[in-house]
């Protein structure tokens, strides 16, 4: 009993070290980066720790100081780029007055994101390893799509409280409006159909047709 006591007193400790002394942005920053370049070039399965440290350049006690281990690390890049994602959505809808125009902020900002290099490479690191790894797969999503789907809820919410839009069910509506934005373009990126991603007035065009559906359904 006594030596459970210290065992467990002993992981508190190496917690506590590792979360205080796993701070420095800089670092945590350096590893993020080494490790992207090695999950892309080698995907999930293939990849080690040793060699993210090496790309980091950082030794193997560093990074686990920062992270417990390969899926921690890969989840933490997602939540990055989530806030890469949505600074580019939000900065749209800074500039977005009416409410066609903020629908639009979101169809673009989403469309665009989702199909850029490192999200399709994202998307497909995690779709080589789900079935093995479904953890990994729930964690990747909730970072992920489940952050999107619930600000946009929020935005459908809110502007059927104002009286601009009528969505009886808002996780409904946000589903059909991501699906809309994103049509032939998104999933046969993902798959490989379309190498390239699309261009900005293909995405515009496709957006607009998104709105216009959106709108002639859920405008109160």
């Amino acid at each position: 009993m006594k030596l459970d006591i210290l065992t467990e007193k002993a992981k508190a400790c190496a917690q506590k070290r590792r979360h205080a002394a796993g701070e420095d942005p800089e670092k945590r920053r350096q590893i993020l980066d080494g490790a992207w370049q090695v999950f892309v070039d080698q995907g999930f399965d293939a990849a080690s720790m040793n060699s993210i440290c090496k790309a980091a350049g950082v030794s193997k006690g560093t990074l686990y100081v920062y992270f417990e281990n390969k899926e921690d690390l890969f989840v933490a890049l997602v939540e990055d780029k989530r806030r890469d994602f949505f600074d580019g959505i939000f900065a749209r809808l800074a500039e977005a007055g009416t409410l066609e125009e903020r629908l639009m902020a979101y169809a673009i900002g989403l469309s665009t994101q989702l199909n850029s290099e490192e999200v399709i490479r994202a998307q497909r690191i995690v779709i080589s390893v789900v079935e093995r790894m479904p953890e990994l797969g729930m964690r990747f999503y909730d970072a992920g799509a489940r952050h999107f789907l619930s600000c946009l809820q929020d935005f459908l919410r809110r502007e059927t409280e104002a009286g601009t839009l009528n969505v009886p069910d808002t996780a409904l509506a946000a589903g059909q409006f991501i699906e809309l934005a994103t049509t032939l373009t998104w999933r046969p990126r993902l798959f490989g159909r379309r190498p390239d991603a699309p261009t900005e007035e293909e995405i515009t065009r496709v957006a607009k047709d998104a709105v216009r559906v959106f709108l002639a359904a859920y405008k109160a």
